[in-house]
């Protein structure tokens, strides 16, 4: 099968398309053949090493932890999914992950696809969902009534974290270039803010805010919360002394697979009760571009690689 992989952690020309052997499965695991893999910034921050001390991977890697494809095989103790399964995943991130034509999965991390969704819009689902689901519900507790400042919100977290706090009968704030406000709104947000020409620490007794940006943007971030208030970061852990000098709390949130969480997104897609944004497809061979797009941070929702 073909595959997009590292031998060496460094920049985009470490990742190679190569030729290499399909997967074998274990008796709890399935394996699928992918149709389309979700592009994320986890993805060239594992190509880069930055997260070489925390996830211990094996080189060569193949990239790529955001799926949707077929189930074409399964272990002897899988009974809950059926070969021919149209599936979607975010399979576990210290193994190899979806650049490829067959990934093997455990079939607990495995959840029927949406089927409002194409392949394509379902691989750009599950990380990006997850991420936003376990940050804002699961850490954050929000509940209806609060106020929450999510950051980035046109992008590929924060367009569904917007979706997912409204359905939680929030307040939204969002930051946001000023030509994606009119994107951000219609998603829900109740207020967009220019990061580039408005300060967004104007705002004050926040509930809850969601950090997708990390560095001066989380140190800023503080003073909007309100006493007893918590923030939430998806890029880099909190300082116990930042958050203990505002009275809040800080929380990193590092997603995790979820079969039960993902069955419940595919119940909210195919209600029409969120919408997923794909920026733009690219081949499995063109994964490198991809990887550099996304780094680029300028991508409004999530690119995605079709794969067959």
């Amino acid at each position: 099968m073909k595959a997009a992989r590292i031998h060496q952690y460094g920049g985009p020309e470490q990742l190679e398309l190569q030729d290499i052997a399909v997967p074998h499965i274990s008796a709890d695991e399935v394996l699928i053949k992918i149709h389309a893999a979700g592009v994320n910034p986890v993805d060239w921050k594992i190509r880069e090493g930055y997260l070489s001390q925390m996830l211990a991977h094996t080189l060569p890697l193949t990239l790529g932890w955001d799926i949707a494809g077929e189930v074409v095989a399964k272990g002897d103790a899988v009974d809950d999914l059926n070969l021919g399964d149209a599936v979607y995943s975010r399979p576990e991130i210290s193994r190899d992950g979806g650049y490829a034509e067959y990934i093997a999965v455990k079939a607990e991390e495995v959840a029927i696809k949406p089927n409002s969704l194409n392949w394509v819009q379902a691989a750009a689902v599950p990380l990006a969902a997850l991420t936003a689901w376990q940050a804002l519900y699961d850490i954050a507790a929000l509940k209806s009534g609060d106020k929450v400042l999510i950051h980035a919100g046109a992008g590929g977290v924060g367009h569904l974290a917007i979706q997912l706090a409204k359905l939680k009968g929030a307040r939204v704030y969002t930051t946001a270039s000023k030509a994606n406000h009119e994107f951000v709104t219609a998603l829900g947000a109740d207020e967009a803010i220019d990061y580039q020409n408005d300060d967004f620490t104007r705002l004050k007794d926040i509930d809850v805010v969601f950090d997708t940006m990390g560095g001066e943007v989380q140190a800023n971030s503080w003073q909007c919360l309100k006493a007893g208030g918590i923030m939430v970061s998806i890029v880099e852990p909190l300082e116990e002394a930042k958050a203990a000098q505002h009275n809040a709390k800080g929380e990193f949130c590092f997603v995790q697979p979820s079969r039960t969480q993902l069955n419940e997104l595919a119940a909210l897609f195919d209600a029409g009760q969120l919408k997923i944004e794909v920026a733009q497809t690219l081949p499995l061979a063109q994964a490198a571009d991809a990887l550099a797009k996304s780094e680029s941070g300028k991508t409004r929702g999530k690119l995605v690689l079709e794969v067959g």
